[in-house]
């Protein structure tokens, strides 16, 4: 689905990730695409606390840690944010890529050619004029839809 959605507050946005994370399969790469403030790390909250089982999980952004390891069903998810990357060869240390079975969403992607090129799904996220909601729009590579 390419369509635009209209998300016209916090309780669509969850809703979205919630429709995201039932479409995602062990090895997918997530790009969150966005400027500040578009909700890149709401989603990615509802995508993880429903990949995991948990409506109250705390899931903090990973701005500074850079990347948040959870688990569900025995399978790694990861949650990374690349904004404060000093070059792309950083992403090597972040071991986004050590395990095939995870499910890896990142934030500020556009910071690393090699996190886009591997991309299975990109979710772009962008507040309209006048500043009411947010606009996504979800796109599966292999065509999927969820």
């Amino acid at each position: 689905m390419n369509e635009p959605i209209t998300l016209a507050d916090d309780d669509a946005t969850a809703a979205l990730g919630r429709r995201l994370a039932a479409a995602l399969r062990p090895g997918d790469l997530v790009l969150l695409e966005g400027d500040l403030g578009a909700g890149k790390t709401a989603l990615a909250r509802s995508v993880i606390r429903t990949l995991v089982s948990d409506d109250r999980l705390d899931v903090p952004s990973p701005s500074f840690a850079l990347v948040q390891p959870y688990e569900a069903d025995g399978n790694p998810v990861l949650h990374a944010d690349l904004y404060r990357l000093g070059g792309p060869r950083e992403v090597d240390e972040l071991g986004l890529f050590d395990r095939a079975d995870a499910i890896v969403l990142v934030e500020w992607p556009e910071r690393s050619d090699e996190v886009v090129e591997r991309a299975t799904v990109a979710v772009r996220l962008a507040v309209p004029v006048g500043g009411e909601g947010r606009i996504a729009t979800v796109t599966f590579v292999d065509g999927r839809s969820y």
